[in-house]
């Protein structure tokens, strides 16, 4: 009788969990980004140009693709060469060295690339949505290595970054 019981209690506990669950929707999205498709559908991404003391020429191509491709990646949104719902603009501002762990006799064991990247972010459908913000990122390498064999590889790490945190605080609505 008692393994009767338990059975009918197991079962019981068994079918009203399952109609709870039947009940219950959880729902996210895996675009990347809370943005109302049926508000927002283009957006624009200027050149960005490097406007830095010290100028890297391949920085701005690889920072501009990686943001592209993000934004692709990550939205449905459709990038034009004209008006748009939405308008991401801006310039390289900073490329700078900075020595950063000085050894016992006062050379640096590390140095610091720091790249920064001012944004302008321009929401054309809702007022009070706009940015105007400067964004900075960094790469420490070994003092030992030059500048030109890490450089390529640095720049690329600190754009993806870069790009991330722009993201996040335009399109990602953080």
């Amino acid at each position: 009788m008692k393994s009767i019981k338990l059975h009918l209690i197991r079962f019981v506990f068994i079918a009203v969990s399952a109609m709870m669950l039947g009940g219950c929707k959880i729902g996210f999205t895996l675009n990347g980004a809370p943005i109302d498709y049926s508000v927002y559908k283009t957006i624009y991404v200027s050149q960005f140009p490097i406007r830095a003391a010290l100028v890297y020429p391949p920085l701005q191509q690889t920072f501009e693709n990686e943001l592209l491709d993000y934004i692709t990646r990550n939205t449905r949104l459709t990038t034009v060469d004209t008006a748009a719902d939405l308008q991401l603009e801006g310039e390289i501002t900073g490329y700078s060295l900075s020595p950063q762990a000085v050894t016992e006799n006062a050379y640096a064991s590390r140095t610091r690339l720091t790249i920064q990247v001012r944004v302008r972010y321009v929401d054309n459908k809702k007022e009070g949505k706009d940015i105007d913000q400067t964004f900075s990122a960094y790469r420490d390498f070994d003092s030992s290595e030059m500048l030109t064999d890490v450089q390529d590889q640095l720049c690329l790490e600190i754009s993806e970054e870069l790009v991330d945190l722009i993201f996040n605080a335009t399109l990602g609505d953080w």
